[in-house]
């Protein structure tokens, strides 16, 4: 009994050993592979402009349309959302400082961002860096449990902004590429929504897009 018991406990430590090796990656692992899954360091480096189309939904007001995303290496970025509901369409920037929108509530006038909206919009236009020099801006990142979504498990990296802003993101074990992020987001009201997002695989490279175009003044 002692020896068959003996017997189990090792089996038990081997398995355990086992689960703790396919779990066992730190977080800088995990970036670095999704850093050679988007082409490597030095081609995520090269990328100076961006532009990403997409569609969105917000069920909480029965909202949905499409949008279009300039973004400019570091921190610029622009995103021109079609509201179907509305019939036209509303434009935020942000330069890197400032932060403006044409608010639908105004007559769609180019204004500076209510400051929780404009602090919410500068996280989200940090853009490559958040991933490749994270130590720059104080952004950390930790292995959480792997998770089960639709079927499929994904490894779970949670990202803490210096602000102490929260993301979960979840990345496919297979290819490392994200497959969804799911954050708390200042909606245009000024309360705090809960925001996922399924980022595009692919992107389409843009050098024609001037700084000013950022700025809305």
């Amino acid at each position: 009994m002692k020896k068959s018991l003996m017997g189990m406990l090792g089996v038990a430590l081997i398995v355990a050993a086992a689960a703790q090796a396919g779990y066992g990656q730190t977080a800088q692992d995990v970036l670095k592979k999704m850093i050679e899954a988007s082409g490597g360091r030095k081609a995520m480096t090269a990328i100076k402009d961006s532009t990403m189309s997409g569609t969105y939904e917000i069920a909480a007001y029965s909202a949905s349309g499409s949008f279009t995303r300039y973004h400019k290496e570091p921190n610029k970025m622009r995103i021109d959302i079609e509201i179907s509901a509305m019939g036209m369409t509303m434009t935020q920037a942000y330069d890197g400082q400032t932060a403006m929108w044409t608010n639908p509530q105004t007559g769609g006038a180019a204004e500076a961002m209510p400051e929780t909206m404009a602090q919410e919009f500068a996280r989200q236009a940090l853009g490559n860096e958040a991933i490749l020099n994270p130590e720059k801006y104080k952004i950390t990142y930790e292995v959480k449990p792997k998770a089960k979504l639709d079927g499929k498990e994904y490894i779970v990296l949670g990202q803490t902004m210096a602000n102490g802003h929260k993301t979960t993101i979840y990345v496919d074990s297979a290819t490392y590429l994200t497959y969804k992020t799911e954050t708390m987001a200042m909606g245009q009201t000024g309360t705090e929504v809960k925001a996922e997002s399924y980022p595009a695989t692919s992107f389409t490279l843009a050098h024609t897009h001037a700084p000013s175009y950022y700025a809305m003044h």
